[in-house]
């Protein structure tokens, strides 16, 4: 007893967890506890708890220290009750087939069942038996590909720095390891290990790298803190032409402003339509009036060849009030979505939400230059897009410029 010199009884915490294993697989409880080296009523407290009436008639519980739930398993699985008929029609003389006919199941199925369930010794098919085969066999724990594989992790944790999504990664993994399926993850199996990355196998001091920077899925959404202004001589978006509303030709842009912590910072984004190629435009200093958007588009556009420069498509921000001069300058027609329809941009609303990876809402955007900007630019151009079979925008608009060069 504690306090008067004698130790107490070594803590089973090992035996415990062995215990829960072993009742997990589907072991009854006495063979469990003969396995652990138990008595059968400990192994019954640490299963159900127990209750503990005191001198006093006050009752004390005790809760069970394991969970002795039995996990549910599909049905497309034989259950117990099907491997007792699968014993009675065996005695009865039935061959497979007939077997597999009464239980509406394949006869594959009732041919694996026996050939891998039965007694190597005597060759007879217990049921009873077999559920417990079939269950440890279930239960048999993986340390999953990206545990066991540290050249298939390292590759994920590489395009995962790179910001590269979990499905990129997953088509990436394909090219990389063609003939070797064992290294082939669908993306959930990656965004399974950012959210637990002890389970998944990734570095717990691994930074947020989804481009949420969330570690659990949990929905968020906030307006947009910009609000639009009325314009003069608008050309709206209905009257633009179907070569600019398709997206088999390159040069049809759609631009908008991400701005920063209170209104007072701004970027400039262009994407094209067909490319997903993007531009960003650096507005220096808390200007991103009107004169400042029309100069600094104007220079990022202007370096551009002309078969490249057909539309830009805007919201009605305040920003864009010299459209004219903007147009007249590029010489490419400027189109207007309608009032609260951000869905008719949706390329560059996409490639937005890209960009606050980069440029977390509420953040100073003046502290990212040029240089800054180029290279955020360069690093979404190289990415590859699911939406362009894989291939990245920065290669689709190189081919592009190549056959107009070559025409």
């Amino acid at each position: 007893m504690a306090g008067r010199g004698r130790p107490g009884r070594p803590p089973q915490s090992d035996n415990r967890e062995r215990f829960a294993r072993l009742i997990a697989r589907g072991v009854g409880n006495a063979e469990a506890c003969r396995a652990v080296g138990v008595h059968p009523k400990t192994g019954k407290r640490w299963r159900l708890g127990r209750t503990i009436t005191g001198s006093g008639v006050r009752r004390r519980h005790y809760p069970p220290v394991i969970s002795a739930r039995k996990l549910e398993v599909s049905p497309r699985f034989l259950s117990e009750d099907e491997r007792v008929c699968i014993a009675d029609l065996r005695r009865a003389g039935m061959g497979v087939r007939a077997i597999a006919g009464q239980l509406g199941r394949s006869p594959s199925t009732i041919s694996r069942e026996l050939r891998r369930n039965c007694e190597r010794a005597s060759g007879q098919y217990r049921p009873f038996a077999a559920q417990r085969l079939a269950a440890r066999r279930r239960a048999r724990p993986g340390r999953g590909k990206l545990n066991a594989d540290p050249v298939l992790r390292q590759f994920v944790v590489s395009g995962l720095e790179k910001h590269w999504s979990p499905e990129q990664i997953s088509r990436a993994l394909r090219a990389e390891f063609p003939a070797e399926p064992g290294r082939h993850l669908v993306h959930e199996t990656i965004y399974q290990a950012v959210y637990r990355p002890g389970l998944g196998g990734l570095r717990r001091d691994l930074p947020p790298v989804l481009r949420t920077r969330r570690r659990h899925r949990k929905p968020r959404r906030r307006g947009d803190a910009r609000r639009a202004g009325a314009l003069i001589g608008m050309t709206m978006i209905s009257q633009r032409p179907p070569a600019a509303a398709g997206r088999s030709e390159a040069g049809h842009w759609e631009g908008d402003l991400i701005t920063g912590a209170s209104n007072r910072s701004a970027i400039g984004t262009l994407v094209d339509r067909a490319s997903r190629f993007t531009i960003l435009v650096h507005l220096p200093g808390q200007r991103h009036d009107a004169e400042t958007v029309r100069d600094a588009l104007v220079a990022a556009m202007a370096i551009l060849p002309a078969q490249l420069r057909l539309s830009l498509t805007w919201d009605q921000g305040k920003e864009m009030a010299l459209h004219d001069q903007i147009a007249a300058a590029l010489g490419m027609p400027v189109f207007f979505c309608d009032p609260h329809s951000p869905w008719q941009r949706p390329t560059n609303e996409n490639t937005s939400g890209l960009l606050r990876q980069y440029f977390p809402k509420g953040s100073d955007l003046r502290v990212h230059g040029p240089d800054r900007l180029a290279a955020v630019a360069a690093e979404l151009n190289d990415r590859p897009r699911k939406t362009l079979g894989w291939n990245t925008p920065a290669a689709l608009l190189a081919t592009v410029l190549a056959q107009h060069t070559a025409s």
